[in-house]
Parts: C-alpha cells; sequence; structure tokens
C-alpha cells in the first residue's frame, strides 16, 4: 500500500520484513522491527491505524498483548483516548476479567482489569496482526463482557488467505496493511 505523506510516497510493505521458515518450517513471519525502526514509515501506520477511526468518538483504545502494546498507546495518544493492555494470565496486578479461548490446538486465555472499561465506553482494539481471528474476537467478548461497546478492531497486517475477518462479523474492520 503506497500512500503520499509530505510530498514523499511509502509502501509500508517494502519496511516490513519478510522471514521465511520462522518460527517453524513453512511458515513466512512478517517482521515488524524494521518498519518499528523507520521514524516516517512508523509515524504513518500510526497516522493511518488512528486515521479511520478519528471521527468518532473513542473512550479506550486496547491493546492485545504483545505486539499491540507497541500501537494502541500511540493510537490512543492520537484519538486522545485512554490505553488498555490485554495480557495473558498472572500479568495483571488487580482484579481481573479473563475470557478462555479455542485456539486451532489448544486453548489460550486473556485478562484485562475490570476496572479498565466502563459500561457503554466505546472502545477500539488494535494489534498488529489480523490472522485467523481468534484472539481479536475473544478480545472483542472481553470488552464486551465488562460493558463496553467495540466501535473497531484495528491491525497493521492482515493476512487475508487465513480468513480471519469470518470470525469478526459485525465489527468494523480496519488493516493497513494485507498479504
Amino acid at each position: 500500500m503506497a500512500q503520499w505523506i509530505g510530498g514523499l510516497v511509502i509502501d509500508l510493505k517494502t519496511l516490513i520484513r519478510e522471514v521465511p521458515d520462522y518460527p517453524k518450517p513453512g511458515i513466512l513471519f512478517y517482521d515488524i522491527t524494521t518498519l518499528l525502526k523507520d521514524a516516517v514509515g512508523l509515524h504513518w501506520a500510526v497516522d493511518v491505524l488512528a486515521n479511520h477511526y478519528v471521527a468518532r468518538k473513542i473512550d479506550r483504545v486496547v491493546g492485545v498483548e504483545a505486539r499491540g502494546f507497541i500501537f494502541a498507546p500511540m493510537v490512543a495518544y492520537r484519538l486522545n483516548a485512554g490505553f488498555v493492555p490485554v495480557r495473558k494470565p498472572k500479568k495483571l496486578p488487580a482484579e481481573v476479567a479473563r475470557l478462555t479461548y479455542s485456539l486451532e490446538y489448544g486453548q489460550d486465555a486473556l485478562e484485562m482489569h475490570r476496572d479498565a472499561i466502563s459500561a457503554g465506553q466505546e472502545v477500539l482494539i488494535i494489534d498488529d496482526l489480523l490472522a485467523t481471528g481468534g484472539t481479536a474476537a475473544a478480545t472483542a467478548k472481553l470488552v464486551e463482557s465488562l460493558g463496553g461497546h467495540v466501535s473497531g478492531i484495528g491491525f497493521l497486517i492482515e493476512l487475508e488467505f487465513l480468513k480471519g475477518r469470518g470470525k469478526l462479523s459485525g465489527y468494523d474492520i480496519h488493516s493497513v496493511v494485507k498479504y
């Protein structure tokens, strides 16, 4: 996806390193560390994520552990919203809401502080990657269990061939780069 920014053309795909056979043979890993170190690319990625939601009233931006923690606070700042981390179990110090969800081969769980979201608040979920959609769907259910309304779910990268949007029907999904 190429875009004009301040007289420059930015193609974020050129800033994302493709690493074959990581973390195991047959997997093509999209490494965002090369994008993160590029000041213009990072700025543009955050702006494109945030600008899709800028006309809406967003109260909280939820970032999914771990790489969602990179983008969500910056998007929250741009939207004048608070940031809420969603973590793996036993990482948060106060009372938590927990959701266990199914993976392709097993189960996982996510936690969020119970007081992080109040009933009726507008919540934007941000993560780095939409693959199968399971983690994003679980995060949305967790937000809704606390009374929040999911205004949208944004991703830096979407792997379209994995059809993760199918698990997120009914939500406004925005992805910056698609493979």
